[in-house]
């Protein structure tokens, strides 16, 4: 519905009932001194409101992650000896020097 359409029924509905005589005396007064009574909102609602909203979407984002590495782990490495390997990572710089002349 278009809302320029729906503010002017509304304006003629308003206009074609008038208020009545039946309104208790100072009701608006009542009012406006409820609303100015309203407790401030506390800022701890906001974050906890927050954080409950967003504890189920971090959880399934969670979930699909941990299943995605849970079935495309990586084959295990074909040599289980950490040692060798770590002889021929610390090793190999030692023997590229030999190959090269030193002038200093």
């Amino acid at each position: 519905m278009d809302l320029v359409e729906l503010q002017r029924k509304l304006m003629a509905a308003a206009r074609a009932n008038p208020p009545g005589d039946a309104v208790p005396l100072a009701f608006e007064k009542r009012v406006v001194a409820r609303l100015r009574a309203r407790l401030a909102p506390d800022p701890y609602s906001f974050w906890s409101k927050a954080l409950w909203q967003a504890a189920a979407p971090c959880t399934a984002i969670m979930l699909l992650l941990g299943a995605w590495s849970w079935f495309t782990q990586a084959s295990p490495p074909p040599s289980n000896d950490w040692s060798q390997d770590l002889d021929n990572v610390v090793l190999a710089a030692a023997e590229s020097e030999q190959n090269y002349d030193s002038s200093w």
